[in-house]
This record gives structure tokens, sequence and C-alpha cells, in this order.
């Protein structure tokens, strides 16, 4: 899976600045030492967070930054693809054959194509709120998916 630590770290600091619990600002440099993240890559990261609505900045003595929005209504996918990180487990760009083997599908292409589909669906279920107050991911993101698509009941 092209997960690169970009993505991973994005998730790390907002879990951290979730856990602050208030709503004053966090700096770069507090979260830079609690997760042992370089501030510079660190940096690179909230601007990106920032510029997709994430996190807001406040400037000066005691700036740092802070969630946008509340930790339930941020997804840990929108974190990930706010990073600039593709959720993609196969050599081909998505569900195209491009990029696969000698111009069309390789044969595990539907394998891997699939479970990059589950682990978005599961990380898009999932939200930060439900990281940072240790929840049991897989059940909260089985409810989240079966609200949005109810089994029909039989007739």
């Amino acid at each position: 899976m092209k997960l690169s630590t970009k993505g991973r770290y994005a998730v790390m600091a907002m879990a951290d600045i979730a856990s602050s619990g208030g709503d004053s600002p966090v700096s770069l440099a507090e979260i830079s030492q609690r997760q042992e993240i370089s501030q510079e890559y660190l940096e690179q990261i909230f601007a990106k967070l920032r510029k997709c609505g994430l996190v807001e900045s406040a400037r000066g003595p005691g700036g740092g930054y802070k969630l946008a929005r509340d930790m339930e209504d941020i997804r840990i996918a929108d974190i990930v693809s706010a990073a600039d990180e593709p959720l993609q487990i196969t050599r081909c760009q998505g569900d195209a054959i491009e990029g696969c083997v000698a111009g069309g599908q390789c044969i595990t292409h539907d394998l891997w194509s699939s479970l990059g589909r589950q682990v978005y669906s599961f990380l898009a279920a999932i939200t930060l709120g439900d990281v940072v107050n240790k929840r049991n991911l897989a059940l909260q993101a089985a409810v989240r998916r079966a609200k949005v698509h109810p089994v029909r009941a039989m007739a």
C-alpha cells in the first residue's frame, strides 16, 4: 500500500491536537516533541491540512494550530487525503489498467484493487474522535457503514 509517513504523521499530529482537549492552539514544536516528528516535516503537512480546512492557524505568542471542526466530524480518510497520500495498493492508477502488466490487468489486479477500496472505506468510516477516544475502530466502522447502507428487510 502506498501510504507513506506523510499520511501517518498527519493522523498522529491531528490526534495530538485533538487529545489536547482545549480550544487553544497547539504549537508544532510541542507536537514535534511529543510525537518525535521533525518540525520542518510537520510544517509541510500542516500547510496541506490548513488548505483543506482541517486545521486553523493562530500566529504570535501562544500560536499554533487547532482543529477547524469537531474531532467527531473529521474522517481519517480526509486527513490522509489532505496530506496528498494516495490510498492505492495496485501499481496501476485506481482501477485503470495503465501501468499494469503488458497493457492489461495483472492476474491479481482485482484482489489489490478491492483491498484498496476496503481500506479507504474503513478509514472513511473512522473519525479522529474514534481514534482519540480509543473506541473499537472495527466496530465503529461497521456501525457507520451500516447506517449509510442499511440492509433492507426481507418482505
